[in-house]
């Protein structure tokens, strides 16, 4: 009996009418014969309300975290028991499991835990007895019998490291699109699905602004190698819904050179003027930025105009852009710099497929299209598949559309 993990997100589940949905999708795989553990979200909107809650009641204590993440497992807590209930009401056995009940371990960081282990002793043979098991998301316990929660989008998180701890069972996500396009459809509307992708292209998309799934998530099926299916909650129970497989590479990959365009508004760009020609300088830096947990993307380097000096200019995500400016301001005279300045009106564009590993020309293809369009590149940063670069932000769209078109990924 093949087994098979089905994660529902926050909108799949935003309330009765949708859960119950999601409990006939669930009823169709098991009297398909599968082996089925649900992993369910908090409903849409409610882990935001109890947020609110929590800091509000823990506005003056000086470590709220560890309280903060039992009161946020509770979302995910209510969403799981209704689940079972209705898939009872279907005519299917289930129960709920919360994260400390499976066992999921989890690290002791309150807020962005990672998964330290999870075994298919318990959920196994429950599943396999013909009980579907209906898991909480976003959550697990520490070593010292703690709640402790995964980070946004931990949900799809703990749906992967179920099906690894399955044994590589397949992994349905449910959410609100139909799967992976090869651009944003809400910007190129002869975007395509894509019928599969890579682990490693599903990694640069969701690291360059996908919403599709969670980074970690992907990293987890990769090592673990769990095939990932993207599918719409949101389609008629009837209606085909194939959605895109995220699996390793295989020979059709190959054949694309490009298979998509990601975009992200949430860059910032910081400018050093004036520093010292030197190695030293650089690595002063990037000590200070490393201390204040702030993580560089693209980075660029020129002599400056008098040639004894250095420019310097480097991205740093938008929420991390006052940490590294105080980071870099408190060490001045250790660095050495004349002038910091900082642009927040930027965002980055990437061309990304596994092709670009052995064909030529992506790059001039890339910068040709932008050209034409008069659309400056600021800093420029490459992978083995992907080319990303830094432009004003009113450009993007335009950018995304004419790289769309540039490379061929139009819909015909």
């Amino acid at each position: 009996m093949s087994r098979l993990v089905m994660k529902f997100g926050g909108t799949s589940v935003a309330g009765l009418d949708r859960m119950r949905v999601a409990a006939s999708r669930v009823a169709r795989e098991v009297s398909a014969g599968k082996s089925v553990a649900v992993v369910v979200s908090a409903m849409a909107g409610e882990t935001d309300r109890l947020l609110g809650l929590a800091q509000e009641a823990g506005a003056d204590v000086a470590d709220p975290r560890d309280e903060t993440d039992a009161i946020l497992a509770t979302g995910e807590q209510v969403s799981a028991a209704m689940m079972a209930l209705l898939l009872r009401a279907e005519g299917v056995k289930a129960r709920s499991w919360q994260g400390w009940q499976a066992p999921v371990r989890a690290s002791a960081s309150h807020g962005k835990a990672r998964i330290d282990g999870l075994t298919d002793d318990l959920i196994g043979p429950a599943i396999d007895s013909g009980e579907v098991a209906v898991l909480t998301g976003f959550q697990g316990v520490t070593e010292n019998n703690r709640i402790a929660t995964l980070g946004r989008g931990g949900s799809d998180v703990s749906a992967v490291g179920l099906a690894a701890a399955l044994g590589g069972a397949q992994c349905d996500i449910y959410t609100d699109v139909d799967g992976v396009y090869s651009a944003d459809p809400r910007i190129v509307r002869r975007a395509r699905r894509l019928d599969r992708i890579s682990y490693e292209e599903m990694l640069e998309f969701a690291s360059l602004g996908a919403k599709v799934l969670q980074t970690r998530s992907v990293e987890l099926a990769m090592a673990r190698n769990v095939p990932l299916r993207v599918v719409s909650s949101m389609t008629p129970l009837e209606a085909d819904n194939p959605g895109t497989l995220v699996c390793a590479e295989d020979e059709n990959m190959e054949q694309r050179i490009v298979s998509g365009v990601a975009y992200t508004r949430d860059e910032a760009k910081v400018s050093l003027l004036g520093l010292p020609p030197s190695p030293q300088a650089t690595a002063r830096i990037f000590d200070r930025l490393a201390d204040a947990d702030v993580n560089v993307d693209m980075i660029v380097q020129s002599p400056a105009r008098s040639g004894q000096a250095a420019n310097m200019v480097f991205t740093v995500g938008m929420a991390e852009l006052d940490r590294a400016l105080e980071a870099i301001s408190a060490h001045k005279d250790e660095i050495g710099y004349s002038e910091l300045a900082s642009e927040a009106n930027v965002s980055k564009v990437s061309v990304i497929g596994l092709g670009m590993r052995s064909h030529s020309g992506v790059a001039q293809t890339m910068f040709s299209a932008l050209n034409e369009r008069g659309i400056a590149a600021q800093a420029i940063s490459t992978s083995e598949i992907k080319i990303s670069v830094l432009i004003d932000a009113e450009y993007t769209e335009l950018a995304v559309r004419a790289l769309h078109a540039a490379f061929g990924l139009d819909a015909e």
